[in-house]
């Protein structure tokens, strides 16, 4: 099977569906209970087993790796071994937003540290782009210098956001981004502003717009809906990163978006209960 579609950011071949680590670190977005379930069952073995899928499908972006997760790099390692593929990591450090000299050379050690991870690109975390972000001026303050930084270190800078207003401001001041990250799907969870403006503000951004949360932390059921909506109504230049905590979750999703992308029914096997019968013939 021919490799999942992709797209250039910067002179880099990078698949349109990015994998999210939320699954594997325990981010649920639903309560501590489900965060502590994941955070103990997603062992780096079995991180390396659902990247592994994704990997073979010629997904092989990686979006959120930071230096201090060793277990998502160590899974990563092991997933590269099994498949020969090598994975294309985007690092969201939390940096210093101070602006003192201190704050400079604490941002200048972490980036050093992401940098020795090898990932490719590095996006400022929302924490710190959306701390600098100042509505009054039209700017995000000091996320210049930061890029800067991150340009020394030889990786591709972007614009992680949960504010529809920040790639319009990166756009308008000329930021030095490859890329931007945006909250976007069809139930508007943890979206600011009603899904038809994340829309125009995706559709209207001069870089590539990564797009996260397609699914609303498993809100949004089957995935075929959230997905099915995100791909149809991004740029062909745009790209989706979906989470998934099984080696089966994944081969469904990556199925699902194949086929959204094509045209065509999913080639899954649906669930099955017993009201559904009738549809079967049985």
């Amino acid at each position: 099977m021919a490799d999942f579609p992709r797209v250039t950011i910067e002179g880099v071949s990078v698949s349109r569906m990015m994998v999210g680590i939320n699954w594997f670190l325990g981010y649920s977005h639903t309560s501590k209970a489900a965060s502590n379930f994941i955070t103990h069952h997603m062992t780096a073995e079995r991180i390396a087993d659902v990247l592994e899928v994704f990997f073979d499908a010629g997904v092989d972006s990686l979006y959120g790796v930071l230096h201090d997760r060793t277990k998502v790099l160590e899974a990563v390692k092991m997933a590269e071994d099994r498949t020969g593929r090598r994975c294309i990591t985007l690092a969201l450090p939390t940096l210093d937003v101070a602006g003192t000299p201190e704050a400079a050379d604490e941002n200048a050690r972490l980036l050093d540290k992401v940098a020795a991870t090898g990932a490719t690109f590095c996006l400022p975390h929302q924490q710190t782009t959306d701390a600098l972000l100042d509505r009054t001026t039209r700017t995000i303050r000091g996320l210049d210098r930061m890029l800067a930084m991150i340009r020394e270190r030889g990786m591709i800078p972007g614009l992680s956001t949960h504010t529809p207003e920040a790639p319009v401001y990166a756009d308008e001041t000329g930021l030095d981004v490859a890329t931007y990250i945006q909250i976007y799907n069809a139930l508007g969870f943890l979206m600011q502003v009603e899904v038809d403006w994340v829309q125009r503000v995706i559709w209207n951004a001069a870089k590539p717009v990564i797009v996260i949360k397609p699914l609303a932390a498993g809100r949004i059921m089957p995935p075929l809906v959230g997905l099915a909506f995100v791909w149809a109504t991004i740029r062909e230049r745009d790209l989706v990163c979906v989470g998934t905590k099984t080696p089966d979750e994944a081969r469904e999703v990556i199925e699902i978006s194949r086929a959204v992308l094509e045209r065509r029914v999913p080639d899954l096997e649906l669930q099955t209960t017993r009201s559904k019968n009738s549809l079967k013939g049985n």
